[in-house]
């Protein structure tokens, strides 16, 4: 039985967040696009959409820190495992078709599923460093 390391799960969420915003901003979706649809979509303003896209990436990296160890594979390749299942069930098939993007965001364009699996993958890298030394001391020796 393992114990999350609160503040390196914390500081994996927070820096994987930061990181998908900034690839996001260089695909060219602009700087905070998902708060601001947040925001939007919700009609509670931008300050809403950033705390919300940021307790989001935070409360991933937690539930991440909780199962790694039950993932299959390498140590440095199960956040890729945990953040691709994450993308397909809940962006592509729910979050997506509640903001009218359709499934896979194929409403959007057809580049958008591959793009958003490539920002949630910028967004775990963190993952290995912060999360994973704890629970998979040999990764980082």
């Amino acid at each position: 039985m393992h114990t999350i390391n609160w503040k390196n799960a914390i500081l994996a969420g927070l820096t994987g967040t930061i990181l998908f915003d900034l690839f996001g901003l260089m695909m060219g979706t602009g700087w905070w696009d998902i708060p601001a649809l947040l925001g939007e979509k919700t009609e509670l303003g931008l300050l809403y959409g950033v705390f919300g896209h940021f307790s989001n990436g935070v409360l991933l990296a937690i539930l991440y820190a909780g199962i790694a160890p039950s993932l299959w594979g390498p140590a440095w390749i199960r956040p890729f495992i945990f953040i691709t299942a994450q993308t397909v069930a809940l962006v592509w098939f729910f979050m997506f078709p509640l903001v009218g993007a359709g499934v896979m965001g194929l409403n959007v364009g057809p580049d958008m599923a591959f793009g958003s699996l490539i920002r949630h993958w910028i967004y775990v890298i963190p993952f290995i460093f912060l999360i994973n030394k704890d629970l998979f001391p040999k990764v980082n020796n």
